[in-house]
């Protein structure tokens, strides 16, 4: 469905990234805008399971490797 553009280690690094925010916004009860604003690691999350960012595919970029289809 989606084209793989995201390399090993950017998918990596996405995924701890999308999980660290998400880790520290459940156990950091504080209130606020900034406090929800950690619900954005839901995104680099997805892409970094899916191995696919859209933005990506629309800014023709990719760090995968050049010789693997995807």
């Amino acid at each position: 469905m989606f084209t793989t553009n995201i390399g090993s280690t950017d998918r990596i690094l996405r995924i701890v990234l999308g999980a660290g925010l998400l880790v520290w916004f459940f156990f950091d009860q504080t209130n606020g805008a900034w406090h929800y604003a950690k619900l954005i690691g839901i995104i680099p999350l997805l892409t970094g399971f899916m191995s696919s960012c859209p933005l990506y595919s629309v800014l023709g970029i990719s760090t995968r490797g050049a010789n693997k289809k995807g």
